[in-house]
């Protein structure tokens, strides 16, 4: 059977999965690392590349890998990835591999909106964007069907928008960001010191907290201002929108569709659609995994 691996690197686990060129998942995997112990992760792939191959019989036609950071402009490592995942700058995938076939490398966001536009939530759209809400928020843009990828690739870090100039700076140095307004980073500081983690906001807010409720509404006004201003620099038929704080739902997706009905720019009644993710956290690995497809190719 022909099918290709997609593996998914984060801060602390490994996506993987094995899946036909029809996108049929065939297996999947998520294995957990110490981002404290050196390079662990470089350890533990290689392994898990293998096993994906004994368990479906027969070599990947294509292998692609995601992670986090700015792929480099050849596609074959991540060039920028400072402070976390130590060794993984400039490791060249397909020598480390010892892969028949070059492994292309890809943003971890990129690739999850890749996936998405080939079996999940995104399928159909040319251009869309995708949004992250997690510790931080990720973002990627399609733009008439192609990834938009920009000159070094940053293209589609929507989350270092800024909203408020006078705001504080995000880790990229954006001051008042949207992942400042809404990710799991700053809630600490947003809830006054009242919540350590998003989803204990969103509980309290459901349980008719008031002053739980005032912040969370806060965040989500945030968020549609900049999917509104999103929309009207990329003009896309949809915006997806996954990662943890999705998994609110309604207690997200409502009130952000109530804030963009009267700031939304709709030219002859045209309005973006609003769409939850549909392939969790193994968005990227099937976007790895579309991209390997794609672009892997006999090394020479």
């Amino acid at each position: 059977m022909n099918y290709a691996l997609g593996i998914d690197l984060g801060g602390s686990s490994i996506k993987a999965i094995a899946v036909t060129p029809e996108g049929e998942l065939l297996s999947r995997h998520n294995l957990e690392f110490d981002p404290a112990k050196n390079m662990e992760w470089a350890e533990k792939i290689p392994a898990l590349v293998q096993h994906l191959q004994r368990e479906s019989g027969a070599p990947a036609d294509g292998i692609g890998l995601s992670a986090p950071g700015l792929a480099a402009a050849d596609g074959r490592s991540i060039v920028c990835m400072p402070e976390r995942l130590q060794g993984l700058e400039g490791l060249d995938w397909t020598k480390f591999l010892g892969a028949a076939k070059t492994v292309p490398v890809l943003n971890d966001a990129h690739a999850a909106l890749l996936g998405e536009a080939w079996v999940g939530a995104a399928r159909g759209f040319q251009n869309v964007i995708m949004l992250t809400l997690g510790t931080g928020v990720g973002g990627a843009a399609m733009v008439d069907g192609r990834l938009l990828r920009g000159q070094i690739g940053r293209a589609g870090h929507l989350g270092h928008s800024s909203l408020d100039p006078d705001g504080p700076p995000d880790c990229a140095g954006t001051p008042g960001s949207l992942e400042v307004a809404i990710g799991n980073c700053t809630v600490q500081q947003r809830s006054h010191g009242r919540f350590q983690a998003t989803h204990d906001l969103i509980a309290a807010h459901l349980k008719g907290d008031a002053e739980a409720t005032a912040v969370w509404l806060k965040s989500v006004k945030a968020l549609a201002a900049a999917v509104c201003s999103f929309i009207n620099i990329l003009d896309p038929e949809a915006v997806i929108i996954g990662g943890g704080i999705a998994r609110a739902a309604n207690a997200l997706f409502e009130p952000l569709q109530q804030f963009l009905e009267p700031i939304e720019w709709r030219p002859v009644g045209q309005r973006a659609r609003i769409l939850a993710a549909q392939l969790g956290e193994f968005a990227g690995a099937f976007g790895a995994a579309a991209n390997g497809l794609r672009k892997g190719k006999t090394n020479e």
